[in-house]
């Protein structure tokens, strides 16, 4: 359950970036790089110190289900719109976070470092609950 949470996390992330490059020249979260171990436990860190990043990170959680529910609908105009508020949200989070998220995608989350990656993402998974 865990990991599907962190894809789905790397993936609210990519998709403001992907609605964008439809607007835009190439988003750069193509050159993104991936992620250490260190990066992401920094970014855990500095989101669980702050309640408010706290919150906005769980919000995005929440703003991922609805749109798997309009990506099953094919309703195109809500999954912008969501992609949109979580493009905001994301820019609450930070650059590190986007540094992050935008990196993932090149990790396997089957990989054992993908797994590992998503161990360190439990503490903020456990704070949203």
């Amino acid at each position: 359950m865990t990991l599907k949470i962190v894809v789905t996390v790397a993936l609210l992330a990519a998709f403001p970036i992907v609605a964008q490059a439809q607007q835009k020249p190439p988003a750069p979260a193509a050159n993104m790089p991936k992620p250490t171990a260190a990066d992401i436990q920094k970014l855990v860190q500095t989101i669980s110190a702050d309640k408010a990043k706290v919150k906005t990170y769980c919000d995005i959680g929440g703003l991922q289900d609805q749109m798997d529910q309009a990506e099953k609908k094919k309703d195109t105009k809500t999954l912008q719109a969501l992609g949109a508020k979580v493009d905001e949200l994301t820019k609450q989070l930070g650059p590190d976070y986007e540094k992050v998220m935008g990196g993932l995608d090149q990790v396997d989350p089957n990989s054992a470092e993908g797994k590992k990656f998503t161990a360190m993402f439990e503490p903020l998974f456990k704070q949203c609950k």
